[in-house]
């Protein structure tokens, strides 16, 4: 009996060249960066490929041809697809570009196929738009398209949750919004708990980005959350993104860091001018945090933003799926409070890991700064630090008012 099976056929040119093309393909960092959300690769024959994505979608094959700058081939078995299928990718170059042609075959006939047909084409065509855009330009279109809503998250915590009063279990917490932003405008608050959004039901931060990846800013939609023990809905118009221009090289790089961490670091000395240490100390209510712990959480996300460089440059960024914060970890947040214990040592303390960062970027190899998909993921992440910092400073002041009363 001979079981009849269909092929989907794409081609994609790139400004590009085969080795950047090629490594598209079969590295894991590579992988989540124009395709998936995680990823793991192990580069030779028989060897493992897995993707991910945060609408809760996988796949997971071997590699059967490992070719370099030619040819690449895998299996593939995609959550509740009926069975394996195969995917081949052939590379050629012409000129100072890459011609990719794709073939996903295998894919059987019925209804069960063809419900399973529609999203792996959607899926090949809009990823490879990606792959395009993001070796040409360094940037990711998922990120570049997706709206925000403009806020900030905080820990929802078992205790969090009985403070507010809330009868919920999971959601996302707000420490703040964003000025200016759909929140905002919206009139969500600091403490409010989002529950759901555009109809489906928010748990943590990837459930909150699946129902924005079909939408772009100008759209409204339904947000459903807590305040206290009510439960509210509002519309909300969904913003664009804020993209700094991002340095070509490292070089420049540096010296923008530079630029901003002095700026930064001037206007946040300024909150604690006149500030005693009893001040600084003091907490406006229960799991909030004082001044000392806002200016430790500022020094861990330093310290993580080192480790984000290092595991950038050497492919092997880690993926956080959920809400949790190595940043906002109470533990961590108050160990290094009291090590320093002085609101000048910590800012001292803020300072030299802001210049580990500069002097880590200044060390990075010439490669670096040819790759542009590495140069704007570094660009776009490290020149945002300051408007973190500055999104703390209210909260800074608050506390400190809240200790002169």
């Amino acid at each position: 009996m001979t079981i009849k099976t269909r092929a989907i056929k794409f081609a994609q040119t790139v400004n590009a060249p085969l080795t950047q093309v090629y490594r598209a393909f079969t590295n894991a960092t590579m992988l989540r960066r124009w395709l998936c959300d995680a990823a793991q690769a192990d580069t030779r024959k028989d060897g493992r490929v897995y993707a991910w994505w945060s609408t809760g979608y996988y796949a997971a094959g071997e590699f059967t041809t490992l070719m370099p700058e030619k040819k690449i081939a895998f299996t593939w078995h995609g959550r509740g697809e009926p069975a394996a299928t195969r995917v081949q990718v052939t590379l050629a170059a012409k000129g100072d570009r890459t011609t990719i042609a794709l073939t996903h075959s295998g894919l059987g006939a019925g209804k069960t196929w063809d419900a399973a047909a529609k999203p792996i084409a959607r899926g090949w065509q809009v990823g490879l738009e990606n792959l395009q855009h993001l070796l040409e330009t360094g940037q990711d279109l998922r990120l570049v398209r997706r709206p925000m809503l403009g806020i900030n998250a905080a820990p929802l915590t078992p205790e969090k949750i009985a403070e507010l009063g809330a009868p919920i279990k999971e959601g996302i917490c707000l420490d703040g919004v964003v000025e200016g932003k759909g929140a905002q405008a919206a009139g969500l608050q600091k403490n409010d708990v989002i529950v759901g959004l555009a109809g489906k039901r928010v748990s943590n931060f990837p459930s909150l980005l699946t129902p924005l990846r079909e939408r772009r800013a100008g759209d409204k939609v339904q947000v459903v959350f807590y305040r206290g023990a009510e439960k509210k809905k509002v519309t909300m118009e969904l913003s664009a993104r804020d993209f700094p221009t991002v340095p070509a090289t490292c070089a420049e790089l540096v010296t923008a860091l530079e630029k901003m961490y002095a700026a930064a670091d001037a206007e946040l000395v300024a909150c604690f001018d006149g500030v005693s240490e009893i001040e600084a100390d003091h907490a406006p209510a229960p799991n909030e945090w004082n001044a000392k712990q806002v200016l430790a959480h500022l020094i861990i996300v330093e310290r993580e933003n080192h480790f984000w460089v290092a595991d950038l440059i050497e492919d092997s960024e880690r993926l956080s799926d959920n809400l949790a914060n190595p940043t906002t970890v109470p533990a961590r947040v108050d160990a290094i409070a009291q090590t320093f214990q002085t609101a000048p040592a910590l800012l001292e303390e803020l300072q030299r890991n802001e210049i580990e960062t500069v002097k880590m970027i200044a060390a990075l190899p010439p490669e670096v700064s040819a790759r542009k998909d590495t140069m704007w993921q570094l660009g776009y992440n490290l020149l945002q630090i300051a408007a973190h910092t500055r999104s703390h400073f209210e909260q800074i002041r608050a506390a400190v008012a809240s200790a002169r009363k």
